[in-house]
């Protein structure tokens, strides 16, 4: 997908062509449930965290792509009055399906329901969110909307050269909220990958279940951008569609009742929220963040900044998740200050061979050997898992890549959210997250990246030229590579060539 947002800007540059978003769009403002205490879902909030200070909030990880799959069919199943859902992506697949199946079954016992998706990846699919908009109790937006050529991206891309500074900016925030009680955010988009179902390519990632004080703070947020300007009613932007078939509504992808992933469901429906409570802060850019120009005003507080001062409060050991690692000239800086304080610092981002945005990972190649030569720990995820650790069964039959957007702080602090560490989530993208401090959170984040380094990953180093060299597998067995592993040199040689027309800020 970022790879799509650079294809489409490049598009936009080279071809002429223009074209208007609709003016006095009709759309009225609306708020996250007032009272979710009197929900079933907020009782049961009330009741898990009964005797406990009520600056905590009850966090819990979702690192399987199943556990996170139902995690939101449980939560669209549960909701009585709201249910609010804001994502990047919404993909056209049988996980898609699925969960919009229960979102809309969610609507027919009388629950409003809210849904706010980015523009980029809506190419001809008005017909869809317009069909769900026909539900007497679904909204549909669309966030900051391309100005016309709706049915492709060819034609987004005629329509776009005009707009090209208002879309590159895109809204990147992960969220569903049930009755302003339970929440489920952090770097899943909605789509068979991210839930470990495509035969092909599944990602590994992170969401957490969130209750507590940080669920009005995460309804806020959607609440900003569901009233912002840039949100538009898909209806101003789509013409109207005649009733959808009854094969749409097919039965597909149902969870597995008998499942460990389903522990949510479980819970909910036995009246027993088995959740940690620890400090929990709400990271969150504003709408607003799309127009400037890239560079946000002076003394505007984004999601980069706050991240960037957790790390520089960091006293012995930094840990990086990230599918796309590019510090540029500042972040190499940053890395430079912690390390002459002593600070061990681990980044794990994607090989070339696992990535899904080729040039992107470009970009974070030109910064490798300055970060080796501080002493960063460098390490890519390999496209084959092994199958000694038990999280990456799933991916026995498929290629893994990178998604997870996730940093550990003195295994106390831990950042789980929407934002790459790259130039394009600190200026372009709006971005989400949550700031916990929890010593068994930090262990179980720390253990994912323990498993991928020591069964999915390359640990990168420098030779005594200075050029990387790449190596995997145990001590006295390991596999080395002085190029790119897995790849092929046409694969190398065209990344190299098509990069330069590519600049940092697009990635």
């Amino acid at each position: 997908m970022r790879l799509k947002l650079v294809r489409v800007l490049l598009g936009a540059l080279l071809l002429a062509g223009c074209a208007g978003l609709p003016r006095h769009v009709i759309k009225y403002q609306s708020v996250a449930l007032r009272t979710p205490e009197e929900t079933r879902l907020g009782r049961l909030v009330a009741q898990a965290e009964d005797g406990k200070p009520k600056t905590l909030s009850g966090i819990r990880l979702l690192i399987s792509g199943e556990s996170a799959f139902d995690s939101l069919i449980a939560l669209a199943d549960h909701a009585e009055r709201t249910l609010d859902v804001q994502y990047y992506i919404i993909h056209q697949d049988d996980s898609a399906r699925a969960f919009l199946q229960h979102v809309r079954a969610a609507a027919d016992r009388g629950v409003r329901v809210r849904v706010l998706v980015d523009d980029l990846n809506t190419a001809g699919e008005d017909r869809r969110f317009m069909h769900l908009e026909q539900h007497a109790n679904i909204d549909v937006r669309v966030f900051n909307p391309f100005p016309g050529g709706r049915s492709a991206t060819w034609t987004r891309i005629l329509n776009s050269l005009s707009d090209i500074p208002r879309i590159n900016h895109r809204m990147h925030n992960k969220l569903l909220v049930a009755d302003n009680a339970l929440a489920i955010t952090g770097g899943r988009n909605i789509g068979d990958e991210y839930f470990t179902r495509d035969k092909y390519s599944n990602f590994i990632d992170l969401d957490v279940v969130a209750a507590g004080p940080v669920v009005p703070q995460l309804s806020a947020s959607f609440d900003a951008f569901w009233n912002s300007k840039y949100a538009y009613p898909i209806s101003s932007l789509a013409p109207r569609v005649g009733p959808e078939s009854s094969s749409a509504h097919a039965a597909v992808l149902e969870p597995n009742p008998a499942a460990e992933a389903n522990w949510l469901a479980r819970e909910l429906d036995e009246g027993e929220l088995e959740l940690e409570w620890m400090p929990a802060t709400v990271l969150a850019d504003r709408p607003a963040k799309i127009a400037n120009d890239g560079t946000p005003d002076e003394g505007e507080v984004t999601i980069s900044n706050n991240v960037a001062s957790l790390l520089r409060r960091a006293q012995r050991d930094i840990i990086i998740i990230s599918p796309y690692f590019v510090p540029g000239a500042d972040g190499i800086a940053l890395l430079k200050e912690l390390r002459s304080r002593g600070v061990r610092i681990r980044v794990i981002t994607n090989s070339l061979a696992s990535t899904d945005a080729s040039i992107v990972y470009d970009g974070y190649s030109h910064y490798r050997v300055a970060a080796l030569k501080l002493g960063v720990e460098l390490y890519e995820v390999r496209p084959r898992l092994g199958q000694h650790k038990p999280r990456f069964h799933p991916f026995r039959y498929a290629n893994a890549s990178l998604h997870a957007k996730a940093i550990v702080i003195d295994d106390l602090t831990v950042f789980i959210g929407s934002m790459n560490m790259d130039e394009r989530s600190a200026r372009f993208n709006s971005e989400l997250g949550l700031v916990l401090r929890s010593t068994d959170i930090a262990e179980q984040v720390t253990a994912l990246l323990e498993d991928i380094r020591a069964d999915g990953s390359y640990r990168l180093s420098l030779d005594e030229h200075s050029h990387v060299v790449w190596s995997s597998g145990p001590p006295g067995e390991e596999k080395i590579w002085h190029h790119d592993p897995q790849t092929s040199r046409l694969q190398r040689f065209l990344l190299k060539l098509l990069a330069p027309f590519a600049p940092e800020e697009m990635l």
